[in-house]
């Protein structure tokens, strides 16, 4: 259990802390345009000639994507702007009808010499034999890349937890969570976010980093506390891939794309800024992780549901509330942040000063019990899986394995 808590505490950290710099800086952003204004500052002396720049990644990633799918969306998307913009000198609703129907994947030809149609053939890579529509090979090739993903990320999880057991871990535990001697004890954390950011740099990829780190925290060999500098780090490192994607696109988009990228810079910049240097306020994502890792520890249903409404139905809920109405989206915004301070300031005075509160403000007990405790949802959800009893397992609290007393022992110290 405990290795399991730990592990989504390391995995929900850096949620914790996306998800407070979003509720501080978008409403701000939404009303002041701050990051859009020195962002725009910052690239306004950006001119480049016209032209086009070379996409170093591409030549890496090509010869095998190629061997997959080839797509020829620029050429399908100007025919259609060109047919179906009713502005055009070349309106027309039959080729526009036409285009919207042609398929974006590459088509190769052949013949077309001294005057004679062009036959359309199959090109060489897979899914021109497939014969599929473009929707079903988008979808089965993004099937694919997520069980790639989550096969190699798990995959990483195993051979790490293999690893590091044993005395491996006791001494990287002893090192890893180590402060700077006195009087650099306060930078230690700052040192952690530049690895953060080198090994980001290297990896291209924070999801990778912070799924290396995750297993970790699980098995005991990095505290929360220290991981929460490296995934900080993490965000700024994950800033050269988005740089490096402007930087190939074409001159003439390149400084409103390297624009967008010193957006993300910023946001992540401004985040660090308000959520780390004060203890304070570097308290808040730390124990937000906490909770989360507490709450589904305790209630293996949890998880799930934390997956569906944080990064599904909240995005969505917000997305549309924003393109319904303005007014709306403000006075929702407004009323979502009142709700959020009010339990934070409540929750400080029931630890600081509860003597000095009325009675019934002591405790949540004066709310229902579904706003105050997820027991309800637990019997529901117990209920439910009740019938299926490989779900009841895995979503019930299981005894500890012979793996699980294997790694608490060596998270504690143990030889």
């Amino acid at each position: 259990k405990q290795w399991y808590q730990r592990r989504v505490r390391g995995a929900t950290v850096h949620d914790c802390f996306n998800w407070l710099a979003v509720a501080v800086f978008l409403p701000l952003e939404y009303f002041t345009h701050m990051i859009e204004y020195l962002s725009g500052q910052i690239v306004s002396g950006l001119k480049e000639k016209s032209g086009e720049s070379q996409d170093f990644i591409k030549l890496i990633t090509d010869p095998f994507t190629t061997k997959i799918i080839q797509i020829n969306i620029k050429h399908v998307l100007a025919r259609i702007t060109e047919f179906c913009s009713e502005g055009s000198d070349h309106y027309n609703t039959t080729e526009c009808e036409t285009w919207q129907k042609t398929t974006l994947m590459k088509q190769c030809f052949e013949g077309g010499d001294n005057g004679t149609q062009k036959v359309v053939i199959k090109c060489s890579f897979i899914f021109s034999e497939t014969g599929l529509s473009d929707t079903w090979t988008g979808f089965l090739l993004m099937i694919i890349s997520l069980v790639m993903l989550c096969s190699c990320l798990a995959a990483l999880v195993k051979t790490l937890q293999s690893m590091l057991l044993g005395k491996v871990a006791v001494n990287l535990k002893k090192y890893i969570n180590s402060d700077l001697p006195y009087p650099f004890k306060w930078l230690t954390g700052y040192l952690f976010m530049v690895i953060g950011i080198i090994f980001t740099f290297l990896l291209q990829s924070s999801s990778v980093f912070t799924s290396t780190l995750t297993p970790l925290v699980g098995l005991g060999v990095i505290s929360i506390d220290r991981m929460f500098p490296l995934t900080l780090g993490s965000n700024i490192g994950t800033t050269t891939t988005a740089m490096l994607a402007a930087l190939a696109s074409s001159a003439d988009a390149r400084p409103l794309t390297i624009q967008i990228a010193v957006c993300h810079l910023l946001f992540n910049v401004f985040g660090i800024l308000l959520f780390y240097p004060a203890p304070c306020m570097r308290y808040l994502p730390l124990a937000g992780a906490k909770i989360l890792g507490n709450t589904t520890a305790k209630y293996r249903w949890f998880a799930g549901a934390y997956l569906i409404l944080v990064f599904l139905f909240c995005p969505l809920l917000l997305l549309g509330l924003s393109l319904l109405n303005r007014v709306l989206f403000i006075v929702f915004l407004s009323l979502l942040l009142l709700l959020f301070l009010s339990v934070v300031v409540l929750r400080v005075c029931q630890k600081l000063i509860a003597n000095s509160l009325p009675v019934w403000l002591r405790s949540w007990d004066f709310l229902p019990e579904p706003l105050r405790s997820l027991e309800p949802y637990d019997r529901v959800v117990q209920g439910v899986l009740t019938k299926c009893r490989s779900c009841t397992t895995f979503c019930r609290r299981r005894p500890p394995t012979k793996a699980d007393q294997t790694i608490a022992k060596y998270s504690n110290g143990g030889s």
